[in-house]
């Protein structure tokens, strides 16, 4: 049994590599905020949600768009999709409360017990998955749900139930246990088989009929039917003798079934973790939706395809911290390689770029997105090139640390990435800065690669503006004309200054008001 909720025809893997950036992304992007909000506190659901992110490069926009409609059937029956999440947890937790697994060394005997325990544990989860899908299946319109129901009804009819209790109540032997076996060199035994005892189903009344014919025909049959022998209570070696006879007997019987009883918990193990991602956007959405933010399902585009357009895009991140509606950006860079972004300090150019990886990364896993509209095309790889703070224990400055991080995204550079840069090449002199950040963006647009530069260099970044790409966009952080900022970004050229002097009229202003 599958459950198909990641991909239409293979497992969700969760020891899946993660990019060799992720330390890079979560701390540039601030991911550890996102996966929080997801998890709630579950180790579980953070591991999942990080994994599926920073894994969820997909290039393929049919699989994002199946996660999607199985993502708005969840959003449509959380409290179900819980429910289900909930019995896989109960099944794994069992598992762990009523035994400790099975050991090499146990006896067959002992393998058994277990694996009859454990199987009708989990015949009774699989009975309450298989209510909800009778129940409730006519409520999701996913294909992924859909194929999932489909095969709960397909695999777990009432003949399986049936047929499974009914062998989980014989491999009890209550009755004990009938085994053949033959002699072999040295009359030894060999070739022992666990044979089925033949009982015809009988009424109550039949049944008590049939016990006092065979209590009347012991008393009174003049020979036994067989050969039997007795062991005496205080004979320990045959009572191990006939223990080992009844191991070898069972021996088949046991292993299988503990395989089985793998089988159905590697279904719940994977029902968990698919599933455990849906559950983790619910508790995202919860979050967002008590502060009014909106969300959409974006559209993803084809790899080739330029594609760039947003409505009302905020900092998830930010929002979360927040924890109060985030004013959105509107833009529209489709057919563009090259975004910069300038203006004002503390004007939302870092909060923006930010929403653009996170945006991105959301897209491409299938989950919604925070923004009221988003468009982009997908991307095999994305990589952040941000200013880092002074480290002591470097052996170099730090114009020699930014441009290493610059040589390793280039050697790990995929045919579709998207780089955000956000005052890379800052460290040293304008002229300097300038040239290299020069230099190296115009190697990367003969790649036609997607970029997004968040600079305080004017002569960089009106050097570009002057040339009038047709590939190229400027964006502007918006100042008002009192100096307020407005964190929005519009279209417009580079500016010469990025209004430092406000910020410290402000702080000095503020200072002098205190005093007074």
């Amino acid at each position: 049994m599958k459950a198909f909720l990641m991909y239409k025809d293979r497992d969700f893997d969760l020891q899946e590599e993660l990019p060799w950036n992720e330390q890079a992304l979560t701390q540039d992007l601030e991911l550890n905020t996102l996966f929080n909000a997801m998890a709630l506190g579950d180790k579980f659901l953070f591991e999942v949600a990080k994994n599926a992110v920073l894994s969820g490069l997909h290039n393929d926009p049919d699989t994002i768009r199946y996660r999607q409609n199985i993502l708005k059937d969840c959003l449509n029956n959380s409290s179900i999709v819980r429910d289900i999440y909930d019995i896989a947890v109960e099944a794994i937790e069992s598992k762990r409360k009523h035994w400790y697994g099975i050991f090499r060394h146990d006896s067959p005997t002992s393998i058994l017990h277990t694996s009859v325990e454990k199987m009708q544990t989990f015949v009774g989860l699989l009975k309450k998955i298989k209510d909800i899908a009778d129940e409730h299946a006519d409520k999701f319109e996913s294909e992924g749900f859909r194929a999932f129901f489909a095969m709960l009804n397909k695999e777990l009819g009432d003949e399986y139930f049936a047929s499974v209790q009914h062998h989980l109540r014989a491999l009890k032997f209550r009755k004990g246990v009938l085994i053949s076996a033959e002699l072999g060199t040295g009359n030894k035994g060999t070739n022992y088989i666990l044979r089925e005892t033949h009982e015809k189903k009988q009424s109550l009344m039949e049944w008590i009929f049939s016990e006092i014919q065979s209590w009347m025909e012991q008393i009174f049959a003049k020979t036994t039917p067989g050969y039997t022998f007795y062991i005496s209570e205080r004979d320990e070696s045959g009572f191990r003798a006939l223990a080992g006879l009844r191991d070898r007997g069972i021996n088949l019987v046991a292993n299988a079934l503990a395989q089985s009883g793998d089988h159905v918990l590697n279904f719940f193990i994977m029902l968990r973790t698919e599933s455990a991602f849906y559950v983790g956007c619910l508790n995202l959405h919860g979050h967002l939706a008590k502060n009014r933010e909106p969300i959409s399902f974006p559209l993803p585009a084809a790899p080739g395809e330029r594609r760039h357009s947003f409505h009302g895009l905020y900092d998830v991140c930010l929002a979360l911290n927040l924890e109060q509606r985030i004013l959105g950006n509107e833009v529209n860079v489709d057919n563009k390689n090259l975004v910069i972004i300038t203006g004002a300090n503390q004007g939302g150019k870092s909060t923006f770029l930010r929403s653009i990886g996170l945006s991105q990364l959301m897209m491409q896993c299938g989950m919604f997105v925070p923004a009221e509209s988003f468009c982009s095309n997908v991307c095999d790889g994305i990589f952040t090139h941000y200013k880092r703070k002074e480290d002591v224990t470097m052996n170099s400055g730090k114009l020699d640390e930014e441009l290493g991080r610059m040589s390793d995204i280039v050697d790990n550079i995929t045919a579709n990435p998207m780089i955000l840069l956000n005052e890379s090449f800052a460290a040293t002199n304008e002229r300097e800065g300038s040239e290299i950040s020069r230099q190296i963006m115009c190697a990367l647009l003969e790649r036609h690669i997607k970029i997004f530069f968040v600079t305080h260099v004017y002569t960089f970044a009106h050097g570009f503006y002057d040339k009038k790409m047709e590939n190229a966009i400027f964006l502007r952080a918006e100042r008002q004309s009192d100096g307020g900022r407005t964190f929005k970004l519009i279209e417009g050229e580079p500016l010469q200054t990025s209004y430092g002097e406000d910020l410290y009229n402000g702080i000095f202003e503020t200072d002098a008001s205190a005093k007074v």
